[in-house]
């Protein structure tokens, strides 16, 4: 077999980054077209096929094959993981044994842009004859798939990024947005929270984003406290032996005043500190988060206010605290 001849260094950078944008700007218009259509008569097999899903007693069974069943693959994922029980299953293979994995209680999304795929006949008979719902994504709704599904989710014609028209770029990105629209909505009709999604995502950094702050937050002894009208001498031997780069500053009724920082001590380096108190020093109105904010959230706060350490509030009342070593330990960034 000839191998492909070795041509990077005759690479045209212009027509490259011109292809590339040309791809992306197609397939925007594609998605563009498709946002029309959700607002027009798409909208009412979209909330049909919802309604369907979510009163299913069964699980939803994603199919394709080709780049379709690539894009069905993910879609079943997706599904899966924000709260609709799914799993992908290959026409192809449906048609030698698959199909025994199809229950009377499940629901069927076939993905096919012509309709026409021949190794879909298995598993399209195989739902009517067990009345199984149909729920099809196409382009023709008078294909071989739309006239046997029970809801067709019509795709808009739109033209391919490939400049030959053949390899399937705007098509697959329709078929994604679709997919990814009709999770979203079966997410939400669901009422899946945060704490279902990290049920499903217990590892890596989006495990960790989704973590209460009361979970990792150092509380009791661990907080580094003073009362206003404390001496700044004894403020930093507190702030020095915590080791968090700050000290809460509380009032009588031990609701937070303020905070000092490693920052507000280098701001009045100038002043001579050992004459201060905390109250000529300290950050009256610092960034505090409560015990229920997940963690991906409150990283984005160190990183919006360029900090590194928040209070954690209840109550007008300091409970705890929150490092940006503590996100760190935990795998959320």
């Amino acid at each position: 077999m000839k191998q492909p001849t070795n041509t990077s260094h005759c690479v045209d950078a212009d027509a490259a980054i011109d292809a590339g944008l040309r791809t992306i700007r197609t397939e925007n218009a594609g998605l563009l077209v498709l946002e029309k259509a959700l607002t027009n008569g798409l909208s009412g097999p979209f909330v049909e096929a919802v309604r369907t899903i979510v009163g299913a007693r069964g699980r939803l069974v994603v199919t394709g094959v080709g780049k379709s069943g690539h894009i069905g693959s993910k879609l079943a994922a997706t599904f899966a993981s924000t709260g609709t029980a799914a799993f992908f299953v290959h026409a192809a293979e449906a048609n030698h044994g698959d199909l025994g994995m199809i229950s009377r209680d499940d629901v069927i999304l076939a993905i096919s842009w012509s309709g026409e795929t021949a190794e879909l006949k298995g598993i399209v008979n195989y739902s009517q004859r067990f009345r199984i719902p149909l729920i099809a994504i196409t382009s023709r709704e008078d294909s071989a798939l739309g006239r046997a599904a029970n809801i067709v989710l019509l795709l808009p014609k739109a033209d391919e990024a490939c400049p030959h028209g053949l390899a399937p770029t705007t098509s697959t990105m329709m078929q994604l947005a679709i997919g990814d629209a009709l999770a979203i909505a079966l997410l939400e009709a669901r009422g899946f929270s945060p704490s279902d999604f990290k049920t499903f995502h217990p590892g890596g950094s989006l495990g960790a984003s989704l973590t209460y702050i009361r979970e990792i937050m150092h509380r009791g002894d661990r907080l580094p406290v003073v009362t206003v009208g404390t001496s700044m001498p004894e403020a930093m031997a507190v702030q020095s032996h915590k080791r968090f780069g700050c000290v809460a500053v509380v009032d009588g009724d031990g609701k937070l005043a303020g905070i000092i920082t490693d920052g507000d001590l280098a701001r009045n380096l100038h002043r001579n500190l050992s004459q201060l108190t905390v109250d000529d020093v300290m950050t009256r109105d610092p960034k505090t988060v409560p015990p229920t904010m997940l963690v991906g959230a409150a990283m984005r706060m160190l990183e919006d206010h360029h900090i590194s350490v928040l209070l954690v509030v209840e109550d007008e009342k300091p409970v705890g605290l929150v490092h940006f070593h503590d996100l760190l330990r935990i795998g959320a960034v």
